[in-house]
């Protein structure tokens, strides 16, 4: 079309895509700049990826009757956290972290992961900085980075504050899914995985307490600024789980997310049965200690709102705890038996 066609009303001058806030050519910048990453995170299986409209992979080898599994989240308030630190590096493991453990819950091997960058100003340095975090996740979990999004959005963004969602996709052999609903049975053990931290739950609580609190900052827990506690990156716990799976029977895995201990155990359970957990089978992460005297909180909250160091949890049969145990432990997982499940009388968690 000639550029004649259409002149601008009257004489005011023609307007861009980047005169309205969009900037096309930083987003391609952008993914020339994340390519190397994104490139070590490919799996044999992918086809096709970064740069096309979607990406294309193949089932792996091996599974006879495979079920896809798919999970999507985001890594909540956390990111104020992050843009007020003018932290970024690790945000994206979070993002990755919160999707490859639920769908590891099923038992799945975490296979494509797919994320979401919106922003009101596209700043390269620090999307770059996120995406190399969300690869970073994605080599952590085994999965492909196959693509994604970044939408530049002035007007419903604010500068350069953005949001981040993900979404990954697994695949597990029909005949070896977890349900704990079906499998779960009375005296099986609880086996807990330390979590990193408060991984990417509870941070509006977090931030009220820190807003409440105006010399945060300068707080130093176990050696280390408070802001480093708060900001470690989600535990992404699926090749020690993947590893266990074949030689070790798991009735269930719960992911400990927002709600807690409390919230999460029991989606995986029986509604005959309870998970009765000995609190003192672990210590605290100092980080929760802080949060809770600094809120205040109260215990029940801090239980309903936050993991309380624990990233996952495994139900299996209590003969298999040993081997499970050592396997864990090999795999680099900090993991501790944290009690078993009895028979409901009431409520579904039980501390004892």
């Amino acid at each position: 079309m000639s550029s004649s066609a259409n002149p601008p009303p009257g004489d005011r001058q023609a307007v861009s895509y980047r005169d309205a806030g969009v900037d096309i050519d930083a987003g391609n910048s952008l993914i020339d700049r994340i390519r190397p990453a994104v490139e070590r995170t490919r799996r044999p299986e992918l086809l096709d990826g970064l740069g096309g409209f979607g990406a294309l992979m193949r089932l792996p080898e091996g599974y006879r009757e495979p079920v896809l599994v798919a999970g999507t989240d985001g890594v909540g308030t956390k990111l104020k956290l992050a843009q007020q630190l003018d932290r970024h590096g690790d945000i994206g493991v979070d993002l990755v972290g919160m999707c490859v453990n639920d769908v590891l819950v099923q038992g799945a091997e975490p296979l494509l992961f797919l994320d979401y960058f919106a922003t009101g100003r596209l700043e390269v340095d620090r999307a770059a900085e996120v995406v190399a975090g969300i690869a970073r996740g994605c080599e952590l979990a085994g999965a492909a980075l196959a693509g994604g999004e970044t939408a530049e959005m002035p007007g419903l963004y604010q500068d350069a504050d953005y949001d981040l969602a993900g979404f990954c996709v697994g695949v597990v052999e029909r005949g070896r899914i977890i349900d704990g609903r079906r499998q779960v049975r009375a005296g099986d053990a609880l086996v807990g995985l330390a979590s990193s931290g408060p991984h990417s739950n509870g941070y509006s609580l977090i931030r009220h307490v820190l807003d409440r609190t105006p010399d945060w900052q300068q707080v130093e827990l176990a050696g280390r600024p408070l802001a480093d506690h708060l900001m470690a990156p989600t535990r992404i716990h699926v090749r020690a789980v993947l590893a266990l799976l074949p030689p070790q029977p798991v009735h269930a895995i719960a992911h400990i997310t927002g709600g807690g201990l409390t919230e999460n155990l029991p989606r995986v359970l029986p509604l005959t049965l309870a998970a009765r957990i000995d609190s003192d089978s672990w210590r605290r992460p100092a980080v929760f200690d802080w949060l809770q005297q600094a809120g205040p909180i109260e215990d029940t909250e801090m239980w309903r709102t936050f993991n309380c160091g624990v990233g996952l949890v495994l139900v299996l049969p209590a003969e298999g705890l040993p081997a499970a145990l050592e396997l864990l432990r090999e795999q680099g997982e900090t993991a501790w038996t944290m009690g078993e499940i009895v028979p409901r009388r009431d409520a579904p968690v039980e501390w004892s």
